[in-house]
């Protein structure tokens, strides 16, 4: 029984070692270290020099060590590093694909040098003006983007100088690099960091700054100053943090209160330490789809040889991006295209949104359209593909259907009887007054 009882021990204890290791240990992350840029001939700046590196993540500092791994024959030894990442944000799973896959996420290492900033609402957090020996080390900052855009950020790594054995000290990333958003929607910019609580520099407290950027001008969005908790600078109304969220679990992600046109662009989250600061940037795209109208609507009777003018509006829509057409629909219920029709320029209206018309003339004497049908105004835009129709009756154009044919014979019999109501009317009036001339000339 006790022979039993200690083979089950040491299996419990050989799985649960397993299952430390398995949860513990990342696959093997490959980034590219930027060196310095070779001078080309003339005096130009010749292209980026660049050698591949490996790192070796880890989340418990103690796992292994940089120089206990063989280094393949392409890679430098002094560019394989191994990693502290207590917080396993290197470890996600769009930072390592499956084993022979093609696509592989974008890493970049650089050089990094810690100093003081000098933004208002990041001067407490150096107002001592001096640098600890702590910062006495070789620094990296690694820049990362997963597979299908599942994760981006940056994350600054200390290692002792000399050595392959990285920490990280500070990182900053989100999981929403891409978002998109309706009109008047509340919009929530992912942004996360964590900061090595073992590191002096974590203990003197953090600030965060959202700026936005669009098309080569920017603007401050929000700062906030950790250490005094208090937010430094903002745009009244347009966007808040959840400060409770931000001060115990790293969450600086960027609220705004409702969608507008003006709000899309790139937005980049910054998370500063004392001499440290990294940094992720999230798009943000408003779609909104158009509405569409049609004039005249309904239209009026066509004949053979008539000119009809319709009129399709596409409004309140964003993006730019709008294409109109027109399709008819006869009554057998196939479908042709008429074309763009006449396209006249894009208006902006007060909230940022946009509208655009093409007008069709419809010539009934040089279309096959039958008996008629629908005319269809059709929008495609990045909200989506929106129609408008409009009913057209075109008379004389082909001999009567069975249904016309009856409605013929019905209004036949209606006009008989009525001429019939009118003779009968007239006969007995014209007999009554023969009768009273008889009846006076006695």
């Amino acid at each position: 029984m006790d022979k039993f009882y200690s083979i089950y021990l040491i299996s419990l204890l050989a799985f649960t070692c397993l299952c430390q290791v398995c949860s513990s240990s990342c696959p093997v992350l490959e980034c590219w270290f930027m060196l310095d840029k070779a001078g080309g001939g003339g005096g130009l700046t010749g292209a980026p020099k660049q050698e591949k590196s490996l790192f070796y993540v880890q989340r418990d500092a103690h796992s292994h060590r940089a120089e206990s791994q063989r280094a393949p024959p392409d890679i430098n030894p002094e560019r394989i590093y191994s990693v502290s990442d207590p917080a396993a944000t290197l470890c996600h799973d769009s930072l390592n694909p499956p084993r022979g896959s093609v696509e592989k996420p974008q890493c970049e290492i650089n050089s990094f040098v810690p100093q003081a900033a000098t933004l208002k609402w990041t001067e407490p957090l150096t107002e001592s003006a001096i640098s600890p020996v702590y910062l006495q080390a070789d620094w990296l900052s690694v820049s990362y983007l997963g597979l299908h855009s599942q994760l981006g950020g940056a994350t600054i790594l200390r290692a002792p100088t000399g050595s392959k054995d990285t920490n990280v000290a500070l990182s900053v990333s989100s999981k929403t690099l891409s978002v998109t958003s309706r009109l008047g929607e509340p919009v929530l910019l992912d942004c996360g960091f964590w900061a090595d609580p073992s590191s002096p520099l974590s203990g003197t407290g953090f600030a965060v700054e959202w700026r936005y950027q669009f098309r080569g001008s920017g603007r401050l969005v929000l700062a906030y100053d950790g250490k005094t908790d208090r937010v430094t600078e903002t745009r009244e109304g347009e966007a808040t943090l959840d400060f409770e969220a931000l001060q115990q679990k790293g969450n600086a992600s960027l609220i705004l209160r409702e969608a507008e046109v003006q709000h899309s662009g790139t937005y980049i989250c910054t998370v500063y330490l004392p001499y440290l600061l990294a940094q992720v940037a999230v798009e943000l795209e408003i779609i909104e789809p158009p509405s569409l109208s049609l004039q005249p609507s309904p239209l009026a009777l066509a004949v053979p040889g008539q000119t009809l003018s319709v009129q399709c509006e596409a409004s309140g829509f964003a993006p730019l991006s709008l294409d109109l057409s027109w399709e008819f629909q006869g009554a057998d219920g196939k479908r042709r295209s008429l074309g763009s029709g006449g396209m006249t320029g894009h208006r902006q209206a007060w909230d940022g949104t946009y509208s655009q018309s093409s007008r069709l003339e419809l010539h009934t004497s040089q279309l096959d359209l039958g008996r008629g049908g629908e005319l269809i105004c059709v929008a495609l835009h990045p909200g989506g593909t929106a129609r408008a129709s409009v009913s057209l009756s075109v008379i004389g154009f082909t001999s009567p259907s069975i249904e016309d044919s009856m409605a013929m014979v019905g209004v036949a019999l209606v006009l008989y009887g009525l001429i019939k109501v009118v003779w009968w009317s007239l006969s007995s009036s014209g007999s009554a007054d023969a009768d009273k001339q008889e009846k006076k000339d006695k």
